[in-house]
């Protein structure tokens, strides 16, 4: 599990194709390592990768077919710049909300509008999630846990701080760009029960 609170980016700096994964080494900010276990899982643009070693020097992961046709780390490329997040632990102080790490789909950057030191953002998505997504509830973007804004049929408005755009890729994004959302489970919950409530009621 994790807590949505990005503690960096990191630079992919090897890619390598096989033939059902892709092979990836990402170079972590300083100290993100540390007492780091071989296996231990590490979100990565807000997937839930498996650490290959201890990460001394370099993170280095396996991603599966699965996982590429998934989340936008099938446009994953040398020189990417990702965000990072180690797994919580119970100690950790949770600033955003539970993330699981499993993205439950590819979003589309619409419109940036750019303003002095903050940066609104909307962000289209499939139509079949929009049970589950509503204005001031949590999603998760690129492994960013975020407040929604404004949401349409298809799309949600976003409103991005200064703190988060100094910390994670997010700043990066233009307009087309692919980003990874997991929807707030909580949420899922409390929609599918009170859906099974309301069809037990009419049966």
């Amino acid at each position: 599990m994790f807590s949505g609170i990005v503690e960096g980016k990191g630079k992919v700096i090897a890619l390598k194709s096989k033939k059902d994964s892709i092979y990836i080494e990402i170079l972590p900010p300083k100290n993100f390592s540390k007492n780091l276990k071989k296996g231990a899982s590490i979100s990565v643009d807000g997937v839930c990768l498996t650490s290959l070693d201890t990460g001394k020097k370099v993170l280095k992961f396996d991603v599966i077919e699965e996982t590429l046709l998934r989340t936008n780390l099938k446009d994953i490329k040398k020189g990417s710049l990702v965000n990072l997040e180690r797994s919580i632990t119970s100690s950790t102080e949770i600033g955003g909300h539970l993330m699981s790490g499993h993205i439950h789909c590819i979003g589309k950057i619409k419109k940036i509008i750019k303003k002095e030191s903050t940066k609104d953002i909307l962000v289209s998505f499939p139509k079949n999630y929009g049970e589950y997504i509503f204005e001031k509830g949590y999603i998760g973007i690129n492994g960013c846990s975020l407040t929604l804004g404004k949401v349409n049929q298809n799309s949600f408005y976003l409103h991005l701080i200064p703190e988060t755009l100094s910390v994670t890729n997010l700043d990066m994004l233009s307009t087309k760009s692919k980003v990874n959302i997991e929807i707030d489970q909580s949420t899922i919950t409390t929609v599918e029960t009170v859906k099974n409530i309301l069809a037990t009621q009419k049966s």
